[in-house]
């Protein structure tokens, strides 16, 4: 595979939230919430404020030498690894659910984009070293969210009665399974075998799709020094005590989030997370849910699981693995784990982080440059060829199917579909008759002014009733174009958040990762339109 691509601005693209497109562009109304911008001087100052934070460096590679005994891995992983030890290392940070199979393209993208960033920065500041992180947000228990992709089209669902954690759900036939439906799709592709085998390889029967997601990706990525993350770790949520107490016992969090989020939606932003009183779940064996202070009393919602406060504080100090920090503590547990100077993110994860700041310097955690992650929009040769057919080129696709047929119509048609001539001539008309009667009595100005408007607004809807008409003879063009726009922003949505890697790996194998590689960017903030020579 070879591509070629071209890049637009967040804003032309038009389908972006605001609060995205606001950010890339720096806009004054956000300024407060976030606290190095997405520069290189940025970097530098999330690189000095980072490096007076005292990160337990030894516990995070020790727990990954421990993580990474169940694979293979690369040289570059083992020495990133290693590279953990020194005070000049830092790491750019993802975070994504265990979505089977990676999910969306966009999992995909927002790896690439911290290997890529790392590797940018490692030239703009050689005397640091800079190692890219996928954090699997594998404690996640929205299974509907995760528990399907999407394959040419067609839903392949996993359906089990496990409850939980899905990073601790274990893989079972059903899901299998489904790899045999992928299989029947992918078989006619160049490279469809190889990864079907891959699927098959790391994800075993009996297995957690924590360590499945683990082992896949690690496969996919390891080349580049990519390390993944798995930090539903009692060793690591150990360091997180003093905050999830404080949590338990102060709803801090609560307090600083809800304010923040009122001056955000003050600023005329939509929030994206909510704050609870306590925002830990408890988390044990197929159980995650809310815990809740009632009275004197903890709750774990939905279980009757009762705890005093004292017992409480000693299952957190005895059993850390079992708090599972949601949204909104989620940040911090990351950024005191990881030596981490930016955080890469899509537009709802950037405008919860905007909502987090304060809280970060509550605890005096240092709060990571936020940046936009990369999109893209993959476009195939025979898809390029139509567009060229109908006329149009790429950035057109991103109007919706109605304004381009209109366009198409109009540009195409040999009848004329405007009646500007008539429309003039009847606006002087009227001009001529209200003078005539306002010469008689003014006060019949009014009902010819109403009577134009009337015959005025009826010739307008004589026209659309002509553009429709017209656009029945274009019925041809029209199925084209819905093709076109089906295949690439399906449901009117993006690409990157529908369709799952595994169609355009099966086509063009590592070559496909490898291109998008490539045209990665770090810090330029743009929207990347892929297109296949």
């Amino acid at each position: 595979m070879d591509c070629t691509s071209t890049r637009l601005s967040y804003a032309k693209a038009g389908v972006f939230s605001k609060i995205a497109t606001d950010y890339v562009s720096q806009a004054a109304d956000l300024r407060p919430f976030f606290q190095h911008t997405p520069t290189l001087d940025g970097i530098r100052k999330a690189i000095s404020e980072r490096q007076q934070f005292p990160t337990n460096r030894k516990l995070l590679a020790e727990e990954l030498q421990k993580q990474y005994a169940t694979v293979s891995r690369s040289k570059v992983v083992t020495e990133n690894i290693q590279s953990l030890l020194s005070p000049d290392t830092f790491t750019i940070t993802t975070a994504h659910q265990n979505n089977i199979f990676t999910g969306p393209l966009y999992f995909i993208y927002k790896i690439l984009h911290t290997i890529s960033l790392s590797a940018q920065l490692k030239q703009s500041l050689p005397q640091y070293h800079f190692v890219p992180v996928y954090y699997i947000g594998s404690e996640d228990a929205d299974l509907d969210e995760l528990n399907h992709i999407y394959l040419d089209g067609e839903k392949l669902v996993w359906n089990t009665q496990q409850k939980g954690a899905v990073g601790r759900m274990k893989i079972d036939a059903a899901l299998l399974r489904l790899i045999d439906r992928m299989e029947g799709q992918l078989s006619v592709q160049p490279n469809g075998a190889e990864i079907i085998s891959l699927l098959r390889q790391h994800y075993k029967s009996g297995d957690t799709v924590e360590h499945a997601t683990f082992s896949f990706v690690n496969a996919l990525f390891a080349e580049y020094g990519l390390l993944v993350l798995m930090p539903d770790n009692a060793a690591l949520k150990k360091q997180l005590i003093p905050v999830f107490e404080d949590d338990l016992l102060h709803q801090t969090a609560s307090g600083i989030v809800g304010k923040t989020a009122e001056r955000i939606q003050a600023a005329g932003y939509k929030t994206q997370a909510h704050p609870r009183e306590i925002n830990l779940f408890y988390l044990k064996d197929d159980i995650r849910e809310r815990i809740e202070l009632h009275g004197d009393e903890y709750q774990v919602l939905n279980e009757g699981l009762p705890f005093s406060k004292d017992k409480m504080l000693a299952e957190l100090q005895w059993h850390p693995e079992r708090f599972s920090p949601n949204v909104i503590l989620r940040g911090i547990y990351q950024e005191t784990i990881l030596p981490d100077i930016a955080f890469i993110g899509g537009g709802g994860e950037l405008a919860y982080w905007l909502e987090l700041k304060d809280l970060f310097a509550h605890y005096k955690v240092p709060y990571p440059v936020l940046v936009l992650r990369n999109s893209f929009l993959v476009v195939e040769k025979k898809w390029q060829a139509k567009m060229d057919k109908l006329g149009f080129n790429m950035e057109d696709f991103f109007l919706r199917e109605q304004e381009l047929l209109n366009r198409l119509v109009k540009r195409d048609t040999a009848n004329k579909l405007k009646l500007n001539g008539t429309l003039s001539q009847t606006e002087a008309l009227y001009d001529t008759i209200r003078q005539q009667a306002a010469a008689i009595d003014t006060t019949l100005e009014k009902h010819v002014e109403a009577l134009r408007k009337k015959t005025v607004y009826r010739l307008q809807e004589l026209e659309k009733k002509m553009l429709r008409a017209e656009k029945r003879k274009f019925s041809d063009q029209q199925r084209q174009i819905q093709a076109i726009r089906q295949t690439l922003f399906p449901k009117d949505g993006l690409q990157e958040r529908y369709d799952n890697m595994s169609y355009f790996y099966a086509k063009w194998g590592r070559s496909f990762i490898d291109q998008l590689y490539k045209h990665s960017l770090g810090l330029e903030q743009e929207f990347v339109v892929l297109k296949e020579k």
